[in-house]
């Protein structure tokens, strides 16, 4: 893809539904929208995942979204909450993927030497975390509200933008951030108690 100099002046300052609609007679414009949302993709990625598998999901959210131009609607000047829309989705796959992978080696009998994702995740919150509460809380929740409040409170998208993201209503996103909010809240309220005493 063309590096951002390139673009001419007029794509570089129109928004992303027009650099979208330009990319489908002209698949080199679609390296804007890379260049303008992939390191807000890969953080996000890097934080749900790790950095191991930041580079190939941020990569493929961008594969996806390139392949899905034709049905990105054109009244969305924004692309990012789209882009997270999709980058949820995959992070979701990958971690069913990885839960199917250590389950079919459990059942074979072998050792595998690796622990599951969300065991190396709960390893690195623990040893970089300040609050390893928090990461509990976190774990805890289900991967619908978890992915609501992450979008929130990581990547500042306000409910509109996560309820396009995630292809969802925004009175859903509110009632799924509200429950997470306070499963956090409670959980984390009870290992204060627990610490204290």
């Amino acid at each position: 893809m063309n590096p951002a100099g390139q673009f001419s002046d007029e794509l570089r300052t129109s928004d992303d539904a027009a650099v979208i609609k330009r990319s489908e007679p002209d698949p080199e414009c679609f390296g804007l929208i890379f260049d303008r949302h992939a390191p807000h993709i890969h953080r996000y990625v890097a934080r749900r995942l790790g950095p191991g598998a930041a580079d190939d999901l941020t990569a493929e959210t961008f594969l996806v979204a390139f392949r899905r131009r034709h049905r990105y609607a054109p009244d969305q000047p924004n692309a990012r909450p789209w882009l997270y829309g999709i980058a949820t989705n995959l992070v979701g796959q990958y971690r069913r993927d990885e839960v199917r992978q250590f389950r079919l080696h459990q059942a074979a009998g072998t050792r595998t030497g690796e622990e599951c994702h969300a065991d190396r995740v709960v390893a690195m919150a623990s040893a970089q975390a300040t609050r390893p509460a928090l990461m509990a809380a976190l774990a805890e929740l289900a991967p619908s509200d978890r992915d609501v409040l992450l979008l929130v409170a990581w990547e500042e998208l306000t409910y509109e933008q996560v309820a396009a993201a995630l292809e969802i209503p925004v009175g859903t996103v509110r009632s799924r951030l509200n429950r997470a909010r306070k499963k956090v809240r409670r959980a984390l309220s009870g290992s204060h108690v627990m610490a204290d005493s």
